[in-house]
């Protein structure tokens, strides 16, 4: 009776693990199995010829790999860090209306509801050199006489692609910040004001470190959306123009595709995972203690 129950349990879970192994644990080890090897589209045959870590040296030692991963770090950086403070200027504004708050919510998510695709190709063409609502109206505000090439330029197609990531996902971190501030007590604000504080000095000291778990898990799961940021790019620029916005999965999407070498592909893929993780680690990280100072106060 006692295998019974112990097997009764198990065999309910066993179709979704079958699926699980199926969907997820057969495609990754194969896929890391072909990092292993030379494997090349055009040449199937390569699948069975193991070559070790040689792939993931290439990576590492690749001058492209690096600056790959340099402008996906950039991206990172900026697009976060912006993110980060107008969400959090969204949500302080959020917060002191008394009226239609829900609807102001529903649309502050609107551009969440977009596809990265469909973001791609809306800006694509919002950066149009030609026939951009970018050029047309800086043109017809007389700031300039001629069209910008946006997306022609590579630090001018960088600023674009940022713009893109930054109007599709900084509700992200508005509804998680506004989270926050619904959640805290009104109790230390107004004993800051009896107290004298003024208002940067209330939200520097009461609100700020009390609504900092809730920006680091916006940031923790932004990281991992920006650092496989693959479909605004491609839409825009498609890593050009010459590279100057090829990112890591960009530049992993062309060595497997274009140029058929899905080992090398796969090796920078798994290399990219583990950097990944450096930085989800370093975020819960903060996290932790973010919530650690807010039980010592609180």
């Amino acid at each position: 009776m006692k295998s019974l129950r112990l097997g009764t349990p198990f065999l309910l879970l066993l179709p979704a693990i079958v699926v699980l192994l199926a969907t997820v644990a057969l495609p990754l080890a194969l896929s890391f199995y072909s990092s292993l090897t030379p494997f090349k589209l055009t040449r199937p045959e390569t699948l069975w010829v193991f070559v070790g870590a040689r792939n993931y040296v290439n990576a590492f030692t690749d001058p492209v790999f690096w600056a790959a991963f340099g402008r996906t770090v950039l991206l990172l950086t900026v697009a976060l860090n912006l993110e980060m403070l107008l969400g959090l200027g969204l949500a302080l504004l959020m917060e002191r209306v008394t009226r239609g708050q829900r609807l102001l919510r529903t649309l502050m998510m609107f551009p969440m509801m977009f596809s990265p695709i469909l973001v791609g190709f809306q800006f694509k063409f919002m950066f149009n050199d030609n026939v951009g609502l970018i050029n047309n109206a800086l043109q017809s505000l007389g700031i300039t006489d001629a069209a910008i090439p946006w997306l022609i330029n590579g630090t001018l197609a960088f600023i674009a692609i940022v713009t893109a990531e930054v109007w599709s996902s900084t509700p992200v971190f508005a509804i998680l910040i506004l989270a926050g501030l619904l959640a805290m007590p009104r109790e230390p604000i107004e004993a800051a004001k009896v107290d004298g504080c003024t208002p940067w000095q209330s939200f520097r000291y009461v609100t700020w470190p009390f609504i900092m778990p809730f920006a680091y898990i916006a940031m923790t799961i932004r990281s991992l959306d920006v650092g496989r940021a693959y479909d605004i790019v491609k839409i825009m620029t498609d890593g050009g123009p010459a590279r100057r916005t090829e990112l890591i999965w960009t530049l992993v999407a062309r060595t497997a595709y274009s140029d058929a070498r899905m080992g090398a592909a796969n090796a920078m893929a798994y290399a990219s995972i583990a950097l990944s993780i450096v930085f989800t680690v370093y975020f819960f990280r903060k996290l932790a203690a973010a919530r650690t100072q807010i039980a010592a106060e609180w």
